[in-house]
């Protein structure tokens, strides 16, 4: 759906690694977590905001493939690529890479919530995401 795809960078430091100097392997979540929130904040949607109205962004599914280790003092690149987007959800395709060899890839679903209760996205946010 997306041609567009946004990247950050992520600096791996002593704190993301286990004992062997190899990012632990939860810590990739971390740094999904980190790109969608930047993809958000860069396409214009205030999560913040919409926080503080009861409307969350809530994973409903993840899968994520472990291709190659990343180590302390590695720069990755995370890629995040909207690849499908519902009356209430969006899929969204992260790849992890280092010098352009990917490290990890991940497809997730994120729901729209409130009050508990899945909800329509919001109309805002539909019109951003229709023109990306």
């Amino acid at each position: 759906m997306s041609e567009k795809i946004h990247k950050i960078k992520v600096p791996i430091y002593y704190e993301d690694t286990d004992a062997g100097g190899v990012v632990y392997y939860a810590n990739y979540l971390k740094y999904l977590e980190r790109a969608r929130m930047e993809f958000l904040k860069d396409n214009g949607v205030d999560v913040i905001d919409l926080h503080n109205k009861g409307i969350f962004f809530v994973v409903s599914h993840l899968e994520i493939s472990y291709k190659r280790p990343a180590r302390l003092g590695d720069t990755l690149m995370v890629t995040t690529e909207l690849v499908e987007l519902k009356n209430a959800s969006l899929k969204i395709k992260n790849q992890i890479l280092k010098d352009d060899e990917l490290i990890a890839e991940a497809f997730l679903t994120l729901a729209c919530i409130e009050n508990g209760k899945v909800r329509r996205l919001p109309e805002q946010f539909r019109s951003i995401f229709s023109r990306v």
